[in-house]
């Protein structure tokens, strides 16, 4: 359901048909692969439980990871300075906070405005920048939001509660192995007075990939 305001940018992702930058060989130094393993081993050995280790994947998902970009977004929608070197070199102006890593060496930010929504997508797997997002949500891994972010992404916001006008050109951001992508979100109106801890607050993991509005999260 794409239209001529609907754009896909793959950037460093955009390869020919058969080549997208993903090696689909099982790499043993992947992390998400390591951490399966040990949790499977620390369960059998019964030090800890399935259920505990839920808890503290949910615990860093929804709070200690998501509030890393929640807290750089805040920055730059204060100060002008930050946010023309976050969206000049967000690795660098992410760095700034303390922030980077594994999942996260290449950053770019993209700004939201009234003429362009950014939407972050991993088309082939689930490449997620977890130094400032926390771990990936399972529906962002889901073949069905790879498949249909970048064929339907009207549709896709809508299902989110997110409504973007015809007029508004939605680019899509392929995220790779080797670049990550956040999403500047707007600052809510009605905000300019709150400090960067309140604002912090109101910007959801969600609003960072670009399915829905800062100040608005399920």
């Amino acid at each position: 359901m794409s239209s001529d305001h609907d754009h896909h940018d793959h950037g460093p992702h955009d390869h020919g048909p058969h080549d997208h930058g993903h090696s689909h060989a099982v790499d043993k130094n992947d992390p998400s692969l390591r951490v399966e393993a040990i949790e499977s081993l620390l369960v059998e050995a019964g030090l800890v439980t399935s259920e505990k280790i839920d808890a503290l994947v949910d615990r860093y998902q929804h709070d200690i990871g998501p509030m890393n970009g929640a807290r750089v977004v805040a920055k730059a929608w204060t100060d002008p300075d930050y946010r023309a070197r976050l969206l000049d070199d967000a690795t660098a102006a992410i760095a700034e906070l303390g922030y980077g890593g594994a999942q996260g060496e290449k950053m770019v930010a993209v700004e939201n405005t009234d003429d362009v929504h950014n939407l972050v997508v991993c088309t082939l797997c689930s490449c997620y920048p977890w130094p400032v997002l926390g771990l990936p949500p399972s529906w962002y891994k889901s073949h069905e939001y790879r498949a249909r972010a970048v064929r339907e992404p009207r549709a896709v916001l809508k299902e989110f509660g997110t409504d973007v006008a015809d007029e508004t050109e939605i680019k899509i951001w392929d995220s790779s192995a080797e670049i990550r992508y956040l999403v500047l979100p707007q600052q809510p109106p009605g905000t300019d007075g709150l400090g960067e801890e309140e604002l912090a607050r109101l910007v959801g993991r969600d609003a960072m990939i670009g399915v829905r509005l800062a100040g608005v999260e399920s």
